[in-house]
C-alpha cells in the first residue's frame, strides 16, 4: 500500500468538522498534516491562521480541501493553485462560474488537480436511479427540498450575504443530484424567489424546467427535513429521498435508509484517484441553474429573518 497522501484543510467550521475531518481520518488514502483557520482547530493537528504561511512552511503537502464559504475561496484556491498544490473545493466550487472556470484553466495549464466536488452525487441511492433512468422518457419531475436553516446554519449569517445563496446553498445539493441522474439536459424557463425583507439572498425558491421538471427549495421548514426528487417516467416512478440516500422504484424502497455518512469518503476517495492520476473533476452544471435562477427570478419580499 503506498503513503497516505498528506493534505491541509482549510476552514475549520461546521461542515469540516462533522464531515471532512471524519473522513480524512477514516481513509488509508490520506494524512491530515495542517489546517488553516482564523478561529478553529483539530486536536494534534498543525494550525495556521493564514494559507501562505501554511504554504510556506509545509511544501512537503501536496493537497488542499477548501472548506470555507464560497466568496473568499477563490483567493484561497489561487493561492494553492500558484503554489503547486492540488485543490479540493467544497460545494458550492465558487461564488461564481467565472472564477471557478479560472481555477479549472489554470489546474489544466499546470497539471494540478482541481476537484469541485457535490457531495449529494454520492449518496447512496443516486448511481442506480442514474442507470434505472438512463433508457427512459420523462413524464414529470419534482425536487422538494425543506430543511431549516436554523438547524443547518445556526447563527451563520454568511449565507444570507451576497454570494452565501441562500436557500439555494442546501437547493444545490438537490440540482447536482437532479443534473446527475436527468438523461435529458434541462434547462431552467422561471423561478420564483422569496427574500426576506432584511436579507440580500433568498429564503424559498420555485423553479420551472423544461421537459415538465419542477422544483421547490425552502429553508423555513421547522419540522423534519424533506429533502426529495420523484420522476414519472414512460415505464413507471422513481424517486430518491433523504437527500438520495433512500432509492424508491414503484413506490417501493429499494434497501434501508442510510445517512450521509459514506458521502464525503466517497468524495475524498475520488480526490485521491484523481491525483494519481493526474485527472480534475469541474461539473458547473448544478452552479448554472442557480445562475440562471438569480437571473429569471421574480421577487417577492417576505418577512424578515433573523436567527
Amino acid at each position: 500500500m503506498s503513503e497516505p497522501q498528506r493534505i491541509a484543510l482549510v476552514g475549520i467550521g461546521k461542515i469540516a468538522v462533522d464531515q471532512h475531518v471524519p473522513a480524512i481520518r477514516a481513509s488509508d488514502d490520506w494524512s491530515l498534516e495542517a489546517t488553516v483557520s482564523r478561529n478553529g482547530s483539530v486536536d494534534d493537528v498543525e494550525a495556521f491562521r493564514d494559507i501562505d504561511a501554511m504554504l510556506t512552511a509545509r511544501p512537503d503537502i501536496g493537497v488542499v480541501s477548501l472548506c470555507l464559504p464560497p466568496v473568499p475561496r477563490f483567493a484561497y484556491a489561487l493561492a494553492a493553485l500558484k503554489a503547486g498544490r492540488h485543490v479540493m473545493l467544497e460545494k458550492p466550487p465558487g461564488a461564481t462560474i467565472a472564477e471557478v472556470q479560472i481555477l479549472d484553466a489554470m489546474a489544466r495549464e499546470r497539471g494540478l488537480t482541481l476537484f469541485a466536488t457535490w457531495h449529494s452525487r454520492k449518496a447512496k441511492g443516486v448511481a442506480d436511479a442514474k442507470k434505472w433512468l438512463s433508457d427512459k422518457s420523462i413524464k414529470r419531475a419534482h425536487v422538494t427540498w425543506r430543511e431549516s436553516v436554523r438547524k443547518w446554519h445556526p447563527g451563520q449569517d454568511w449565507v444570507f450575504e451576497p454570494g452565501g445563496m441562500g436557500v439555494f446553498d442546501p437547493g444545490i445539493n438537490a440540482l447536482s443530484i437532479l443534473t446527475e441522474i436527468m438523461p435529458v439536459a434541462l434547462h431552467l424557463d422561471a423561478a420564483d424567489l422569496s427574500f426576506p425583507s432584511n436579507r440580500q439572498t433568498p429564503i424559498a425558491a420555485t423553479l420551472a424546467f423544461s421537459n415538465n421538471v419542477s422544483a421547490e427549495f425552502d429553508w423555513r421548514e421547522e419540522d423534519a427535513d424533506i429533502w426529495d426528487i420523484e420522476v414519472e417516467t414512460n415505464d413507471g416512478t422513481i424517486a430518491l429521498r433523504n437527500g438520495g440516500n433512500v432509492l424508491e422504484i414503484g413506490g417501493k424502497a429499494q434497501g434501508e435508509m442510510v445517512g450521509m455518512s459514506g458521502e464525503y469518503p466517497a468524495l475524498y476517495s475520488r480526490m485521491a484517484d484523481l491525483v494519481r492520476r493526474g485527472k480534475s473533476d469541474v461539473d458547473l452544471a448544478p452552479m448554472i441553474h442557480v445562475s440562471d435562477a438569480m437571473t429569471l427570478g421574480r421577487r417577492t419580499v417576505v418577512d424578515p429573518f433573523d436567527f
